[in-house]
């Protein structure tokens, strides 16, 4: 039997086009999305950009107060800071039950992000960061802690957009993770916590 396949609606479309411009830094924090404008701009009606726009609250990446117009969420550095926090023990688990172990989700993300040409948009680049990352922790194989990592996705995507600064040669940033995968697959348990701590320890770029 064959299953048609649709094609992408408007509103995933739409909610696409701007996801990739808030995570390449395109469309700042704060900016605010008048709902009249982006119809204009994009050539849809406005119930679609409304659509787009509530499918970006959900996904945290803006905020929507009553009678205004949606704005691109606003994580500061003193977030990201309390953000890592919060990060560091769940990835100390992660270090510790896959030391020993090679991931190959992981790797593969880490192959796709160093394919990525140089003129690639950075969402791209936030978006193979993100799927090495989440590689390692589905890996474990704790559904709680896929929630908990799952539910700080958003502002660690904004934070990562933080990161064009701080790695402007993308190939570091390929050869971090890199290295990183390197000691989690050798091992011992001890190596594998300290090279994710290490990992995690970085500035946000410009304050």
């Amino acid at each position: 039997m064959t299953i048609p396949l649709h094609p992408v609606s408007a509103v995933a479309a739409l909610a696409d086009a701007l996801r990739r411009r808030i995570l390449s830094g395109e469309i700042e924090p704060g900016t605010p999305l008048p709902e009249q404008e982006l119809s204009a701009a994009y050539g849809v009606a406005r119930p679609t950009v409304r659509e787009a726009l509530a499918v970006l609250v959900h996904e945290g990446l803006l905020r929507r107060e009553r009678h205004r117009s949606a704005q691109v969420a606003e994580v500061t550095v003193a977030d990201l800071e309390d953000l890592m926090f919060v990060r560091r023990p769940l990835e100390d688990l992660m270090a510790v039950s896959l030391a020993g172990r090679r991931v190959a989700g992981a790797d593969e993300a880490l192959a796709r992000m160093g394919a990525l040409s140089a003129d690639a948009p950075w969402s791209d680049v936030v978006a193979e960061h993100m799927a090495l990352h989440q590689e390692l922790i589905v890996a474990v194989g704790s559904p709680r802690l896929e929630r908990l990592y799952a539910a700080l996705a958003a502002e660690t995507r904004l934070g990562l957009v933080r990161l064009r600064a701080v790695y402007p040669d993308r190939d570091v940033l390929v050869a971090e993770h890199r290295d990183l995968l390197d000691v989690i697959a050798r091992g011992p348990a001890e190596a594998a916590r300290r090279a994710v701590a290490a990992h995690l320890d970085h500035g946000w770029g410009a304050h």
